[in-house]
């Protein structure tokens, strides 16, 4: 197996999708690209998923599904290094919900907050567009987008705090569904 690292070729909006991409773990903790033919790091994953590839991680010699593995590796060197993205206290309230009768509500809720975020996120930069020169960000332009921003900010949040009120709704309503459970208050006689 070869030991050097190998970019593949980058994807243009014409190309077609492309198959799943396999990463082979071995042993030695090390990582091949099926794809590329090389071996890979972390690093290299991460910009796999920045990129928006598709990709699935197996073991070597058993097949098994490493994904949610290698993506929890790099989400743990992304917390250990710079800037955290979550609180001591959301990372304790997250291991609070396992084994609890709402984990899968709670990670269906994640799951549509960062895909509503995500959204907002391409919208947010679709409108700034025309303001913004990415080549030129400097502060008047900065001025000149943050000044045109509430009104349009307003309607971009309005789906998402939408949202967030009906799961808290739904989340409520399953509490009085598991009265005395750990995380929810007795049930209102």
């Amino acid at each position: 197996m070869p030991t050097q690292r190998r970019s593949a070729a980058p994807k243009t909006e014409g190309d077609a999708p492309s198959p799943m991409r396999v990463l082979k773990k071995y042993p030695n903790r090390r990582l091949y690209d099926t794809q590329t033919s090389s071996y890979i790091t972390l690093a290299d994953v991460k910009q796999m998923v920045l990129a928006g590839d598709a990709f699935e991680v197996r073991d070597a010699k058993t097949a098994e599904d490493l994904t949610r593995s290698i993506l929890l590796q790099i989400i743990l060197e992304e917390e250990s290094g710079g800037v955290p993205m979550f609180t001591a206290q959301t990372l304790s309230q997250i291991i609070r919900f396992y084994g609890h009768a709402m984990q899968g509500v709670m990670g269906s809720m994640l799951e549509q907050n960062m895909t509503t975020f995500a959204d907002l996120q391409k919208q947010f930069l679709a409108q700034s567009a025309d303001l913004v020169d990415p080549l030129r960000f400097n502060p008047e332009n900065w001025t000149r987008f943050m000044s045109a921003q509430p009104a349009g900010l307003q309607g971009l949040m309005g789906s998402y705090v939408e949202q967030g009120r009906a799961m808290l709704e739904k989340m409520q309503a399953a509490g009085n569904l598991f009265p005395g459970m750990s995380g929810f208050p007795p049930a209102k006689k």
